[in-house]
């Protein structure tokens, strides 16, 4: 019994958690993206996203949760295509460790960076997914790790 909760402490106190506190940008409509740029410093061009169902998916390269749900994500990516969805993958980390990963991961998403740390976006732990309808307002969020390729997940999602 000990041990768990030895456990439970280390878990705790070592996840993918930030708890500083700060204003948040609303995250309410995706019009609010312009602290989004790509791998090559440009602003992300949100008119791509007119009329789509948006996730918009916060993570980092240290966060073993948020690598370990990206098979995961990148299998829904495949099969809600169709379903007029886009998946966007953003870190607030540096430009050169978000491309790193990239290279050694090889997973097929549009990976963004945020110009804005998280905290101050308001997204306190990692991951942390905010979905989109087609008309930009923010219809859910997620926090922590989730098997995105399951039948209720789908469901879900194609659903919004």
């Amino acid at each position: 019994m000990r041990k768990i909760l030895v456990f439970i402490a280390v878990a705790f106190f070592f996840g993918c958690r930030d708890s500083k506190k700060s204003n948040n940008i609303s995250n309410n409509s995706i019009e609010n993206i312009s602290y989004l740029v790509d791998l090559e410093g440009n602003s992300y061009n949100k008119t791509k996203l007119k009329g789509k169902k948006v996730l918009l998916n916060f993570w980092a390269t240290w966060c073993g949760p948020c690598i370990k749900e990206m098979p995961d994500l990148l299998d829904a990516q495949k099969i809600l295509i169709k379903d007029n969805y886009v998946f966007l993958l953003v870190s607030d980390e540096s430009q050169e460790q978000i491309l790193e990963f990239k290279k050694q991961a090889n997973y097929d998403f549009t990976f963004l960076k945020a110009t804005k740390t998280n905290a101050s976006l308001g997204v306190y732990a990692l991951p942390t997914t905010y979905i989109y309808n087609e008309k930009g307002q923010k219809v859910d969020k997620i926090i922590g790790f989730v098997k995105w390729d399951s039948e209720e997940i789908i469901t879900k999602l194609k659903n919004i």
